[in-house]
């Protein structure tokens, strides 16, 4: 029974599947990744969290949030310095306390922190780290499923993920390039962790299907433009960025049922 309850809050999957992908890319495919930074990072996410629980007088202290927000910064985030990445990770925690809306918070905290630092070139992204090999796009798809899945929001993803594969196809047909590039664009690990991991955030996506849907499909065009028409190599961290606003929007056009976290404790700001 007790392991039924700890397993109904999806975060407690996102912190598993989130470490498998850390730990599978430090030992085989060869992220550069100390683990002084890896630790440099969740220590500055945890400390953060704790200080605005404490601040807040919120009733007790939760890692979780804190913990998936880090991993994300520890598989995606890079910087010469062990302080820019403290402080990327200082800011992801203290935007969800700090920049929120009816009860939640208006951007998914990894995607600002990287997005503000890699706009003003004071760390990068990794994209390229993953690969393209099919058995490490497999993985990512399963993962992700049953984290979506278990936090139902696998609609976002997928809507997104349709919406910016048949762009990547139409865009292949128009200018007569072989199939194999639009397949090979697909198979992007840091695509799949975009869609299943960060765009898909159950507490910055509309409350509503249709919002969700129309939230997806937003991105996937503002980041494909951004990506294939301004040659931004960042786009999908930037489109999603600069349109989580618009969540807000949405929310009050087309309302639905707030998302809670299974064994969500009241106040708390997640």
């Amino acid at each position: 029974m007790a392991i039924s309850l700890l397993w109904r809050d999806p975060r407690h999957y996102q912190i598993l599947s989130l470490s498998l992908l850390l730990a599978a890319g430090v030992a085989w495919l060869g992220f550069d990744v100390p683990y002084a930074c890896i630790g440099v990072i969740g220590g500055t996410a945890l400390l953060t969290q704790y200080a605005f629980t404490r601040w807040l007088r919120l009733p007790s202290f939760d890692p979780k949030s804190a913990l998936i927000t880090a991993l994300s910064l520890c598989i995606l985030l890079r910087g010469n310095s062990p302080y820019i990445l403290a402080l990327a990770a200082c800011i992801a925690i203290a935007s969800k306390f700090l920049l929120r809306v009816h009860g939640k918070h208006v951007f998914n905290p990894a995607n600002l922190a990287i997005a503000t630092f890699v706009f003003f070139h004071q760390a990068w992204i990794s994209p390229a780290q993953w690969g393209s090999a099919a058995w490490c796009a497999f993985l990512f798809a399963c993962l992700g499923g049953l984290v979506t899945s278990r936090a139902k929001r696998a609609d976002v993803a997928l809507v997104f993920l349709a919406c910016y594969i048949g762009l990547l196809f139409a865009r292949a047909f128009w200018l007569g390039d072989p199939l194999a590039i639009p397949l090979k664009q697909m198979r992007s690990g840091a695509l799949l962790l975009f869609a299943f991991f960060m765009i898909s955030d159950p507490k910055t996506t509309p409350d509503s299907r249709t919002g969700r849907v129309l939230f997806a499909a937003l991105v996937a065009v503002f980041a494909f433009m951004l990506q294939y028409g301004l040659y931004i190599p960042q786009g999908l961290i930037y489109a999603l960025a600069l349109l989580a606003p618009l969540t807000i929007l949405i929310d009050r056009l087309l309302p639905g049922r707030k998302y809670v976290w299974g064994n969500h404790s009241k106040g708390e700001a997640v």
